[in-house]
């Protein structure tokens, strides 16, 4: 099957970016025999990739096909947007002059990456299928970037629309988005829930990585928790992290280390916040494979989310790399995540934004360790069983081999 797949931030696990669930795909697919042609900005690709405005290459057997476009967590709302409308233009011509596929897979966010999947799908054609990784514009307005009634947010919604009825299916990241989906008319047969994924290769239970930690200044003896991802308004790394740490502080309990990997725009205010506080180390990005270094050195990891009702429908890569790191999860959105650590017995929640209740919940767990050996024995078996990107991969693909057959 020949598949036209449209994402502005593909990226590999060079990247310290983290979203790789179009590499993954891609790669598997492309192993099978099918042909692939991504269709990308060049911000997350080797700088090969960023000499000329328009460029192709070849990462894995996959035909790369990219736009030189800039984009940043620092950037302002504003400049994102620019960034998205560049991408699509140039993402435009380069969908439509790539050759004749079976199907056009595009996937958000943002939203407008779905104008180019639609425009080289009238053209030639061939079916096209849309995925939703975030409910856009709902996530947008509700993050502040777009005003409810405003021009942008009234066209933003005509386009979500337009693209849920012009596609041939829909998937969805999390249940969450999925009923967002549906709410919007699309009927049941048409939405498929296929969430992100556990890269069981690549994340695993193993000893911790004493040197990385002593590069740290973490004591051997240290209960380390956890954070690789980004820090952004979004995330809320700082609106939490910083009491937390503080309240351990004055218990003192410096035993207890956050060890927090990543970067955004929130970064510099989670420094001041945590400036001076003995139990946090702040590493900066890694490329993703060297995430495993961290997290199999954390004792539990943590998924954080700004308490804004939107994010908890979220289908968070670091969730998912966590369980198949086999261990306990701390999360903070009360959604979906949160009903898989209960159920399965896997993790914590805890509210956003209550950094005592962080606090809480870290004595707790570092209290009790044969409990917390059993939680992360529950949570990489969850990774296996529900979760694995070899089942995931299988499972988009019957989608889209579902829209060429409807030629």
């Amino acid at each position: 099957m020949r598949i036209l797949y449209i994402h502005q931030f593909f990226a590999t696990r060079e990247s310290s970016l983290g979203l790789i669930r179009s590499y993954e795909f891609a790669r598997r697919w492309t192993a099978e025999g099918h042909e692939l042609t991504v269709i990308t900005s060049s911000s997350r690709l080797p700088d090969e990739f960023d000499k000329r405005l328009l460029c192709e290459g070849v990462i894995d057997g996959i035909r790369v096909r990219s736009v030189r476009v800039r984009y940043s967590n620092y950037m302002g709302y504003a400049r994102r947007m620019w960034s998205f409308a560049l991408f699509t233009i140039g993402a435009t011509f380069l969908a439509v002059t790539s050759g004749k596929h079976d199907v056009v897979f595009a996937t958000s966010t943002p939203l407008t990456v779905g104008i180019p999947g639609w425009v080289a799908s009238a053209l030639t054609r061939t079916p096209f299928v849309f995925e939703v990784r975030d409910l856009w514009p709902e996530a947008a307005i509700q993050m502040g970037a777009l005003k409810r009634n405003g021009l942008l947010a009234r066209a933003a919604k005509h386009l979500e629309r337009f693209l849920y009825r012009h596609a041939k299916h829909v998937i969805a990241l999390s249940p969450g988005m999925a009923d967002g989906v549906l709410a919007e008319g699309v009927p049941p047969e048409r939405v498929h829930m296929v969430p992100n994924s556990s890269d069981l290769d690549l994340f695993y239970p193993a000893p911790k990585d004493h040197g990385f930690l002593a590069s740290l200044g973490v004591p051997e003896d240290a209960f380390v928790v956890g954070y690789a991802g980004a820090i952004g308004p979004s995330n809320a790394v700082e609106a939490q992290v910083p009491e937390a740490a503080r309240a351990l502080h004055e218990r003192g309990r410096d035993d207890i280390v956050f060890v927090i990997a990543g970067d955004g725009k929130c970064l510099p205010k989670l420094k001041e916040l945590t400036d001076g506080l003995p139990n946090v180390r702040l590493v900066g990005s890694l490329p993703k494979k060297d995430v495993p270094v961290l997290t199999r050195s954390a004792d539990v990891l943590m998924t954080l989310f700004a308490d804004v009702p939107i994010l908890a429908t979220n289908s968070p890569n670091k969730f998912f790399d966590g369980l198949a790191s086999g261990r306990p999860m701390i999360v903070n959105s009360n959604g979906w995540t949160r009903a898989l650590v209960e159920e399965h017995d896997c993790g914590v929640y805890v509210p956003a934004g209550d950094g005592v209740a962080l606090a809480d919940a870290l004595e707790k767990l570092a209290s009790d360790r044969d409990r917390l050996e059993e939680m992360g024995r529950n949570a990489r078996r969850l990774a296996e069983e529900r979760f694995s990107r070899d089942d995931l991969a299988d499972q988009v693909l019957a989608v889209l081999e579902d829209a060429a057959g409807s030629r």
